[in-house]
């Protein structure tokens, strides 16, 4: 009877559990705690946060070959179908109007990219100097945290660093959250009150034939240059060119609706398999979240001082707050400028004149991983 008693104890999870697996547990309910309190990205920490508990509890056989969270990792994020889908919802959300109605915002979304690029060649540099230990495909999995896009450092990891995903994704979607409290600093330190007052025309109306030519003509080109840019930015082309054409209507709406939510469940708990023990107890994570917290810095001075640049070559001012918009994290971004706007000027609306380089940053992003994988994949 004892005997039995005794193994029924060995099967249970409390016998099994290691010290770092009950870690990775407290982080998971940590998550859960930032979600549901903090309200910090819910959509995709709840998932995440839940899913590394899964992973974490021993004997369940979730995360090993055949399990349920394994199958949604190797069916939907190795194959990079996910976070595809994902960027076919957010084009259907998004509109080009503020790009379009203000062209040279694009160079604001590229200049923000700089913090991908930037980290890439700290991450090399500091593993040269034997601080950290990083691969050049690492370091540029890493990078792209800089982006602020989640489905886009998502991709890249699985693509380049599937080992390094778990912390990857919970970085990048941590310091989305965190805009708020990241950008304003770095927007006030690299302005002058002046300039932040500074306060922007109308925007022109953008034509719908506008509107529909540019998705296309905006794959084209990348095509034609970038083909490993393709499966992104052809998705999220996609689905804006849904949005914007007006015969599909049931089509965009599921897109940016039914969709976008099916699969963020299922993104979410995939990433969150990752977040096992021996997977992210690791050194390395520290590094990651380090190197994605200069990488956000630096996309956003960087905008911020393309937009001081820009106002130097063209007669229509430009506030430079709205280059920190030029990361994709799509709209905080653009209302944490619209909010630092008001605060120096009461009657400073910026939120529109934001969209433009928020947008283009995207872009940037989807450009910025499409060289990284075409190069390093």
């Amino acid at each position: 009877m004892l005997d039995s008693w005794y193994e029924l104890y060995e099967a249970s999870g409390v016998y099994q559990l290691s010290l770092g697996e009950l870690a990775m547990i407290a982080i998971g309910l940590l998550l859960l705690y930032l979600a549901i309190v903090r309200k910090f990205e819910p959509l995709l920490l709840l998932p995440i946060g839940f899913g590394g508990i899964l992973a974490n509890i021993p004997g369940t056989g979730l995360t090993d070959p055949g399990g349920m969270l394994d199958a949604f990792y190797t069916l939907g994020i190795s194959t990079g179908i996910m976070p595809l889908l994902i960027f076919l919802g957010v084009g259907a959300m998004t509109d080009f109007g503020p790009l379009l109605a203000n062209p040279k915002t694009l160079f604001l979304g590229a200049a923000a990219q700089f913090g991908i690029f930037a980290t890439v060649i700290g991450a090399l540099v500091f593993t040269e100097l034997g601080w950290m230990n990083f691969t050049i495909t690492e370091a540029a999995a890493i990078g792209i945290i800089g982006g602020a896009d989640g489905p886009t450092a998502i991709y890249v990891s699985s693509m380049l660093a599937p080992q390094l995903l778990g912390a990857i994704a919970v970085a990048a979607y941590s310091y989305m959250a965190l805009v708020p409290l990241i950008q304003p600093p770095i927007m006030r330190l690299f302005t002058t009150k002046k300039e932040r007052q500074i306060r922007m025309v109308q925007l022109r109306h953008v034509s719908k034939t506008e509107k529909i030519l540019f998705p296309i003509l905006l794959l084209l080109m990348v095509a034609m240059v970038l083909p490993a840019a393709v499966p992104l930015l052809g998705m999220f082309c996609l689905g804006n060119l849904m949005r914007e054409a007006g015969v599909v209507d049931r089509l965009s709406d599921t897109a940016q609706n039914a969709l976008i939510n099916i699969v963020t469940i299922f993104l979410g708990l995939a990433v969150g398999s990752r977040l096992q023990a021996d997977q992210f107890l690791v050194p390395s994570t520290l590094g990651i979240l380090a190197l994605g917290m200069v990488a956000f810095a630096f996309g956003t001075a960087a905008g911020v001082l393309m937009a001081k640049a820009l106002n130097l070559m063209t007669k229509e001012p430009i506030n430079p707050l709205i280059g920190a918009a030029g990361v994709s994290a799509v709209p905080m971004a653009a209302r944490v400028v619209n909010k630092v706007g008001l605060e120096a000027n009461p009657q400073n609306f910026l939120l529109m004149h934001a969209m433009g380089p928020n947008v283009a940053g995207v872009i940037g992003s989807a450009v910025a991983a499409g060289i990284m994988i075409q190069f390093l994949g």
